[in-house]
């Protein structure tokens, strides 16, 4: 990203990008939060600290893979027993109308989790969803394992993930990392909880600003474009 910051913490609209996360996700009725720090934690947590509504954070010490990450909050997952969503902190678009939507559909169907999905143009380098005959989950497949019929599915992972506390906590206890990375992945505990019976939902509610990723200084200003052009507030330093 060509900068000593660590990512979320760059700027989008004057604000660093997390603060968009956690204010979509207090819109949409999730209050008690957490962030996984890792990189530049220290910085992080500084900035987290200017925030109205306390945040809690947990710090990944070693990187090691998106489930490693939310395995840094088992302490307090283990004290719940309702929804947990778990959101990247570098997705300011993230709208809170599509987290209420999940939210209501996890209430009305209580899955072992309900995945945020994304019908888009081009899905290359995303994450397919498969789906069986009768149009129900059976897993993720990531862009570079695909085969080319699986490439041509437009239905896509965007890590947005709403488990049931208690089934998040048992996926994440029978997880592994044999893998090229040596890491432990979220989605594996999407193929678990199906693998073991548990219902695994993928619902294609996110919108389409919700697919823009930031990767590099490019992205980043083709998001900030796009916030500005949709109304959110600039701020601008006095």
């Amino acid at each position: 990203m060509q900068s000593d910051l660590p990512k979320v913490l760059l700027p989008v609209c004057g604000r660093p990008m997390i603060h968009f996360v956690l204010d979509a996700l207090r819109s949409a009725g999730f209050q008690d939060q957490c962030v996984v720090v890792g990189h530049a934690a220290d910085k992080v947590i500084a900035e987290l600290s200017t925030r109205a509504a306390a945040v809690r954070t947990a710090v990944q010490r070693e990187q090691l893979g998106t489930g490693h990450a939310v395995m840094q909050c088992l302490d307090l997952l283990r004290t719940r027993t309702g929804p947990v969503i778990v959101l990247a902190g570098d997705s300011p678009l993230v709208q809170p109308d599509s987290l209420v939507r999940l939210l209501g559909e996890f209430e009305s169907r209580r899955p072992a989790l309900l995945l945020g999905t994304l019908v888009k143009d081009d899905p290359t380098g995303l994450g397919r969803i498969l789906r069986d005959p009768q149009g129900d989950f059976v897993g993720i497949v990531e862009h570079r394992d695909a085969t080319p019929e699986q490439r041509l599915i437009r239905e896509v992972n965007m890590s947005t993930y709403l488990f049931h506390a208690p089934d998040l906590v048992d996926a994440l206890a029978r997880i592994g990392n044999v893998n090229s990375q040596g890491e432990y992945y979220l989605t594996d505990c999407a193929a678990e909880l199906h693998r073991s019976g548990r219902p695994v939902v993928a619902m294609p509610v996110l919108q389409p600003c919700e697919a823009l990723s930031i990767n590099d200084p490019d992205e980043l200003a083709t998001v900030d474009q796009t916030m500005r052009r949709m109304g959110y507030a600039v701020v601008t330093a006095s």
